[in-house]
């Protein structure tokens, strides 16, 4: 029996790309993770986060029997790729913020990039940028308060519509800026609400196709064998997480305790 695909995250974010995978795969069978008990990601120190995710993933692929490991996060994936990859036995597919299509689909040359603090300031976001993206003028938003936005939204919680706009003023001080990337995998959850306080027509870019079409590359798309909607998490099972994972067709989470997590290593 072959198992799932399963999607990680430090938070809901990573459902943004099981949107995608079904729209790929619409027969594979998914289970999610989320790291909650270390939510938000972007504050922790790289050296800690590194080794908590390479051990929550193992705990959780145990627990799954996945078959392929989707890193739905950029901050995990500009961290902590080569170490999922050195543990796990299984493809491991990561994130990267979308600045190649961005900077193809601009018109002005002047994009912005809408991520957390942590993927901003990454020499791997540097690297990304100068390889694709040096004919354009990237305007930098660290705008770690969406993250939270998305997650209250999802939870069927107020939005508030200050921290948004908060978020995106930055981006809006570039006149001719004309494309935005989604440097989290969060933020395209929140594409409608941020798409209606834009003061100006902009095309937001997000990685979920190409995320997805990465995952169809390296798994056989199968249609069953596999139990489809299981979910785990870290932290405490709040009842808007639950209703989080629900909307996307996903059991109300196990929880992976500490000594679970601890022993993965």
């Amino acid at each position: 029996m072959s198992g799932p695909i399963l999607i990680f995250d430090s938070g809901v974010g990573g459902l943004s790309v099981v949107k995608a995978l079904r729209e790929q795969m619409p027969g594979a069978p998914l289970a999610y993770v989320c790291d909650n008990a270390a939510l938000p990601y972007g504050t922790k120190p790289d050296i800690w986060l590194v080794q908590r995710i390479v051990q929550v993933c193992r705990a959780a692929v145990a627990a799954s029997g996945a078959r392929v490991l989707v890193v739905a996060c950029n901050t995990a994936s500009t961290l902590a790729l080569d170490a999922l990859r050195a543990a796990l036995t299984i493809p491991v597919v990561g994130t990267v913020p979308a600045i190649k299509p961005a900077a193809a689909l601009s018109r002005s040359g002047v994009i912005g990039l809408l991520a957390t603090s942590a993927t901003v300031t990454r020499p791997y976001t540097d690297n990304l940028i100068r390889d694709f993206a040096g004919h354009c003028t990237v305007v930098r938003v660290a705008a770690d308060g969406l993250v939270e936005q998305a997650e209250r939204l999802l939870a069927g919680e107020p939005v508030d519509g200050a921290v948004i706009d908060a978020g995106l003023a930055p981006l809006w001080h570039a006149p001719t800026l004309d494309t935005v990337v989604l440097g989290c995998t969060h933020f395209p959850l929140l594409r409608d609400r941020l798409n209606a306080r834009a003061p100006r027509p902009v095309d937001w870019v997000d990685s979920g196709s190409a995320i997805a079409r990465r995952v169809a590359q390296v798994a056989a798309d199968e249609s069953g064998g596999s139990v489809s909607g299981l979910s785990w998490a870290t932290g405490s099972l709040r009842p808007g997480l639950q209703a989080g994972l629900a909307t996307f067709g996903f059991a109300a989470p196990a929880v992976l305790s500490a000594s679970v997590i601890e022993s993965a290593m």
